[in-house]
């Protein structure tokens, strides 16, 4: 509260009582209250944004929980979606060493994931030279209860240059109803610090992107409300930057939004390279705060007019 009550100058007392209006009427967490600035917003204009309750109402309603673990487990992903990755792996949680060792043949280097994390955690990059010898490689990895391991994505030196030390992700959302897949939204992360992830959480930043063109609409922006109309670190231009093989990528998520229609809610993490889109990971509860944040929203209007066209009841 102090850091509203420092921007605006309204009395504590006033911010408390608007934010627990504000949760009671329109399903609204305090960092949907501050993120989303509702302190800077009339009524009507707050009644547009979605919300983590209404978020929540979405991912109830369209999606089947019994069908969760296809997402929320990374090799049951792959194994579902192995044709759109576009790069080897190996289900390591039931690899044996001679398994891994047949794998790291003819590789320097990999990703590695825990089977079951979100928002970037336990992901890392290494190299054989890290390690005195394969074996124990393996071992660590296995007392690190690792997951999957698998190629590094390269991606599209455009991509690259934005950040180079990260691969910046597509987070492309889409909603399966009556009259087929249909695209929401779509944003970019982009990396920040050096760091080795986009993610927001890990000091990333988003801007969303026109459906239409592919390029970035507006300046990005972080969890620590700053804005960038070029990255700090590489000084690339961010708005009317523009997404290589947009098309595909498009064109890859609505496939693909086809092939599990118990989940009819899904953001897609998709990383583009030299040859195309694959895709990193899916997700079965897809943010909603950062395309409603002040920078996207000129107009103060939140997403929830977007997810009426395509969900009824909602």
């Amino acid at each position: 509260m102090a850091i509203i009550h420092g921007e605006t100058g309204k009395s504590r007392s006033w911010i408390f009582f608007d934010i627990v209006t504000c949760g009671f009427r329109y399903g609204s967490g305090f960092n949907d209250y501050l993120l989303c600035e509702f302190y800077n917003l009339s009524n009507e204009q707050r009644a547009t944004y979605v919300t983590r309750s209404i978020n929540n109402a979405l991912v109830s309603l369209l999606n089947d929980k019994q069908y969760y673990h296809v997402f929320d487990n990374k090799n049951e992903f792959y194994t579902t979606f192995s044709d759109y990755l576009g790069r080897g792996w190996l289900n390591f949680a039931s690899a044996s060493y001679e398994d891994f060792s047949e794998f790291m043949n003819d590789r320097v280097e990999i990703m590695v994931k825990p089977d079951a994390e979100s928002g970037g955690k336990g992901v890392k990059k290494l190299r054989k030279s890290d390690y005195p010898d394969l074996r124990q490689m393996y071992l660590t990895l296995r007392a690190e209860n690792t997951g999957v391991v698998e190629d590094v994505i390269l991606q599209h030196s455009d991509m690259a240059a934005l950040h180079p030390e990260s691969l910046n992700t597509l987070r492309v959302v889409t909603v399966l109803n009556g009259e087929g897949p249909h695209i929401v939204y779509a944003y970019i992360r982009i990396g920040n610090g050096g760091r080795s992830v986009d993610n927001l959480h890990a000091g990333g930043m988003c801007a969303p992107i026109e459906l239409e063109t592919g390029k970035i609409k507006y300046p990005a922006y972080d969890k620590s409300r700053n804005t960038y109309y070029e990255h700090p670190r590489t000084g690339v231009r961010i708005p009317g930057f523009e997404i290589p093989f947009w098309e595909e990528t498009a064109e890859l998520c609505l496939r693909a939004a086809k092939l599990v229609p118990q989940m009819r809610y899904v953001g897609w993490d998709v990383g583009v390279t030299e040859n195309g889109p694959v895709f990193v990971e899916g997700n079965n509860l897809p943010g909603y705060d950062f395309l409603q944040m002040p920078p996207h929203v000129p107009d103060r209007v939140g997403m929830l007019p977007r997810f009426r066209e395509f969900v009824e009841g909602i």
